[in-house]
């Protein structure tokens, strides 16, 4: 397994990695599915400054991503960044995950950057679990507000002050 910076090669992957969550499951409140057009924007846009994506690869195959956005506009905000990691299905648990946040926070360390923000499905233990013990602490919940598959979902989020 290799982490690497993501490239517009790697649109069509992620963007097959991202739409399994979005169409099947609660872990993101999105429900419109990601284009491979999309995606290349995606990984355009976040090549300059604190903000990336970061693959992971086992052989030929693309087996997950991480990426750290820009948290809210306005320059009160910009040494702050939110994350996102998805792994392929049945890529979890082997330590992926891990070496996806840690190339991500280096990176945001290498910018400068002060502090992390995760926003995680309330439905998504096995997440809140990996980002505390990656260092990031609840520091909100809130309730109902969003919704997927008619129901009301609650939002955690969990900061790492770096």
């Amino acid at each position: 397994m290799s982490v690497r910076r993501a490239e517009a090669r790697d649109a069509s992957a992620l963007a097959a990695i991202w739409n399994h969550y979005i169409r099947d499951t609660t872990v993101t409140f999105t429900t419109d599915e990601k284009s491979v057009g999309e995606v290349a924007e995606y990984i355009a846009a976040r090549q300059t400054g604190g903000t990336c994506v970061f693959v992971a690869e086992a052989g030929s195959d693309l087996t997950g991503f991480a990426a750290a956005s820009s948290f809210r506009s306005g320059p009160g905000y910009a040494g702050t960044l939110e994350t996102t990691v998805m792994l392929a299905e049945g890529a979890s648990g082997g330590g992926l995950g891990r070496a996806l946040m840690v190339a991500v926070e280096g990176h945001a360390r290498a910018h400068a950057m002060r502090a992390l923000v995760a926003g995680i499905s309330g439905d998504n233990e096995a997440a809140v679990g990996f980002h505390a013990a990656l260092g990031f602490d609840e520091v909100g919940r809130m309730p109902g507000v969003g919704r997927k598959f008619d129901r009301w979902l609650d939002l955690v989020l969990m900061q790492k002050t770096l």
